[in-house]
């Protein structure tokens, strides 16, 4: 095993976390927020006619975060959707440790930028508990998908769970950690 370590792990080990500590003024380094994970996940109503469509989302999302998805199934009937319990009608992935920063990085740095007209991200989108919610229309601003390839543009959700109290901590990590939010 290699003693790899992402960049920025290494920028919240040396900077960040000391800098919390001080400015939220906790006593204890173990009070310092963290991100625990990330969960990418993916709709695929129209799967339900079209079996091609979820794998080819399963396929995006193991391009984009470099992890085999999960199918997720549906909990309820719904008539109005035509929808059984036990469809498949999603992917998901849940991002921990090197693959989560990696993740992170590349969504703070390459993809986000490249959304058309982006002027930053919501900061509406904490649930209370320091766990922040970011939808995404088109999956198409991560490099890693080809253009020519998809079979159709989808959005995805990503979920930041992070091991803070409050929401304005997760708010401050998530800024340190160089998340644009929108002034």
């Amino acid at each position: 095993m290699s003693n790899y370590e992402p960049r920025l792990k290494k920028v919240y080990k040396d900077k960040i976390a000391p800098e919390l500590l001080k400015e939220l003024g906790y006593k204890s380094i173990m009070q310092i927020p963290s991100i625990k994970k990330i969960v990418v996940s993916m709709g695929v109503g129209e799967a339900l006619a079209n079996k091609k469509l979820l794998d080819a989302a399963a396929e995006d999302i193991k391009a984009i975060t470099g992890q085999h998805a999960v199918k997720t199934k549906a909990k309820k009937s719904i008539a109005n959707f035509k929808l059984r319990q036990g469809n498949e009608v999603g992917v998901m992935v849940t991002l921990r440790g090197a693959r989560m920063y990696e993740f992170l990085d590349r969504l703070v740095n390459v993809a986000l930028p490249r959304v058309k007209d982006f002027r930053g991200i919501k900061a509406t989108g904490f649930d209370g508990h320091g766990n922040y919610s970011l939808g995404i229309t088109e999956q198409i601003i991560f490099p890693e998908i080809d253009f020519d390839k998809i079979e159709r543009v989808a959005g995805l959700n990503i979920n930041i769970v992070t091991s803070a109290a409050t929401d304005n901590d997760a708010r401050v990590l998530l800024t340190k950690f160089g998340m644009p939010f929108r002034k």
